[in-house]
């Protein structure tokens, strides 16, 4: 039992390593589009979430490969979930707009 609970937390932990990373990389685009400074905010972006997940994993797993395995399940879990939630908050108007123009007949 004790096994599969710490398997459970390593994949719950994965998740959230997961979200910060992914999370950070949506709000990093997002930033850098408005930013004078879009050239520090990518590399400075990129190193503290890399860092972050990094250290994450090597705490999670200690010295387990399963507890690492389930870290990085659930990592890539995260990634799927904040790619559904990203795609669903931003859909471009114009691409409605031209497929409106595109079913009218001329």
């Amino acid at each position: 039992m004790n096994e599969t609970l710490s398997l459970m937390l390593a994949l719950v932990m994965g998740g959230v390593l997961g979200a910060i990373f992914f999370g950070g990389l949506w709000w990093t685009v997002r930033k850098v589009v408005s930013s004078k400074w879009a050239a520090l905010w990518l590399p400075g972006s990129m190193l503290l979430r890399t860092g972050i997940a990094l250290a994450g994993f090597y705490f999670v797993a200690g010295s387990h490969w399963e507890r690492l395995l389930a870290c990085l399940v659930g990592f890539v879990i995260a990634r799927l979930v904040v790619m559904r939630l990203t795609r669903s908050a931003e859909k471009p108007t114009y691409m409605a707009q031209e497929a409106g123009h595109a079913s009218q007949p001329r």
